[in-house]
């Protein structure tokens, strides 16, 4: 069914229209705008920490037009998690985070009807269910963890101590990277599209441009 036709069933079918429009394969976001015609794309991109989603998103969002990003990192969520060693053990269960604070600046951002295209810096793919409905795609950018540590270092312990950054090596070998190797693999399973990491930055960038492009 085409998006012209979806748009005369809301005009004509009343409190019937959502579920035909189900049927019509769009996403309950894609279902709030098609009667205007406003389908925007919804990107997630994800990473390790220091992996570089962050940067990229930044970049695509300046390349592209009508583009806004929200960032996971810049969000205080009830539920989420300090001991990622022992989130794995117990399941790595995504749902501990609470994400409304997300979900609500996504509900904004749509209904403003200002974008075309909206990035998601976020970690989770299609794994929440509280953010899967709104996704088109999602984008994971593989760093090797080697890649991803050394920049983790070199970014946010320029002044750190021998001792410190020792400790913090000491942690990554017994804790984190067990964490860190599960939470890939449950992101990769997820991720319609999958970059490597270790690629030149300029080259990430460009894929992940022509990715959104073809959606």
């Amino acid at each position: 069914m085409c998006y012209s036709s979806l748009a005369k069933t809301v005009e004509k079918s009343g409190n019937v229209w959502y579920n035909e429009l189900k049927r019509g394969g769009l996403t309950a976001r894609q279902i709030v705008f098609v009667g205007e015609y406003n389908i925007m794309k919804i990107i997630a991109i994800g990473a390790v920490t220091a992996g570089g989603k962050t940067t990229v998103v930044n970049a695509v969002k300046d390349r592209l037009p009508r583009t806004s990003s929200l960032h996971f990192d810049n969000y205080s969520f009830e539920g989420e998690v300090e001991d990622f060693s022992k989130w794995v053990s117990e399941g790595a269960d995504v749902h501990v985070w609470d994400l409304s604070p997300l979900k609500t600046d996504i509900d904004k951002i749509v209904r403003s009807g200002e974008y075309d295209c909206l990035l998601l810096d976020y970690p989770f793919a299609y794994q929440h269910q509280m953010i899967k409905p709104y996704l088109d795609c999602c984008i994971f950018i593989d760093t090797p963890l080697d890649i991803a540590m050394a920049r983790r270092v070199l970014r946010d312990m320029k002044d750190a101590t021998s001792d410190e950054i020792r400790n913090e090596m000491d942690t990554y070998l017994k804790y984190a990277r067990t964490a860190y190797i599960q939470m890939v693999k449950n992101h990769l399973s997820t991720c319609d599209y999958v970059i490597d990491g270790a690629k030149e930055l300029e080259s990430i960038i460009n894929e992940t441009v022509e990715i959104i492009s073809r959606i």
